[in-house]
């Protein structure tokens, strides 16, 4: 079409038209003159919007679900990010608490037995036949080879090896192990052995007087080194769970429980510096008290008199009045 003078004059009246027509039929509302008209026009293009509309729809949901993906992957992700840093502050937090009670425990423990030590973490653990870990303080924190080291529980081991900031430490438990003992209110003295990584976290222990009688539920001490090198005393080991006796020897072997928790050490303590006096058994854990089984009375016996009660007597009839003749 040529877009000639005449063109635009049409194109201008039918839109004037238009305009009016909308007008007339918006103001008369239900009674518009132009309501029959626009009835028609609803049933000739009512169809073809909706269809129309059902083709457009789906073609639009695509448009905006791929313009969309970036932002709402980018927005999954920050979520991922912001879950995971929660996660891990919460682990921190409950690892920190966790720690602070052990290293209040240590103190405690410390202070009993009169140790002057230098706090330290569990590193790493060694690999091997070998029952050793690793702590994050060495030589410039005063640590040095043949040094005690004990958790708020009891005995851990002691320093083998030691670098400018970290050391290594022999576990009590391992096979190459061996610590003077003391059997808990006596002096009777022995040797606890490490089991060594296939014997669990179990230790052995002998007593030098074969005669000397040991019973399940005695606990253990460390008898002390000299120079308190590499054993300082008083330090808790563990209980007594039962006695073997082996054949062909004299003697008979006692199967430690140890107080500390081998698998999960954390927290821990090298002793720089021993006790002025031997703290003997006051860092031992209270002892379990004996439950005592409260008797009951037989029914077929009355329960026994109070002391200072007696029986009132028993009243004799009167003795009747006799007649005389």
């Amino acid at each position: 079409m040529k877009d000639t003078r005449r063109t635009r004059a049409v194109l201008g009246v039918l839109l004037l038209v238009s305009l009016a027509m909308i007008t007339v039929d918006y103001r008369g509302g239900d009674h518009s003159p132009l309501r029959v008209l626009r009835g028609f026009g609803e049933a000739i293009f009512g169809p073809i919007e909706q269809g129309a509309t059902a083709v457009v729809h789906p073609i639009a949901g695509a448009f905006h679900t791929f313009t969309g993906a970036p932002s709402a992957h980018r927005r999954i992700t920050r979520l991922e990010r912001e879950n995971q840093q929660l996660r891990r502050q919460l682990r921190t937090g409950q690892l920190d608490k966790r720690r602070a009670g052990e290293l209040e425990s240590l103190l405690g423990s410390s202070g009993l037995g009169g140790y002057r030590i230098v706090p330290a973490e569990v590193i790493s653990s060694g690999e091997g036949m070998e029952n050793t870990v690793s702590l994050d303080v060495g030589s410039r924190s005063g640590v040095q080879p043949n040094m005690t080291v004990l958790s708020g529980d009891g005995l851990v081991g002691r320093v083998t090896r030691v670098g400018p900031t970290t050391s290594t430490v022999m576990l009590a438990t391992d096979a190459a192990s061996s610590v003077g003992g003391r059997l808990e209110s006596s002096n009777e003295i022995g040797i606890v052995q490490g089991a060594g990584r296939h014997g669990g976290s179990s230790l052995k222990f002998q007593l030098l007087d074969s005669t000397v009688v040991m019973e399940p539920g005695q606990r253990i001490v460390s008898f002390g080194s000299e120079d308190d090198r590499p054993y300082v005393p008083g330090v808790p080991i563990g209980t007594i769970t039962r006695i073997e006796r082996t054949s062909g020897s004299l003697t008979r072997t006692a199967v430690v429980r140890p107080f500390v928790n081998f698998t999960s050490l954390d927290v821990v303590g090298v002793v720089v510096a021993a006790p002025k006096r031997n703290p003997r058994d006051s860092v031992l854990p209270p002892s379990p008290s004996p439950s005592t089984p409260t008797p009951t009375p037989t029914p077929s016996q009355p329960p026994p008199a109070q002391a200072g009660s007696s029986a009132p007597p028993k009243s004799r009839p009167a003795p009747s009045p006799t007649s005389r003749g």
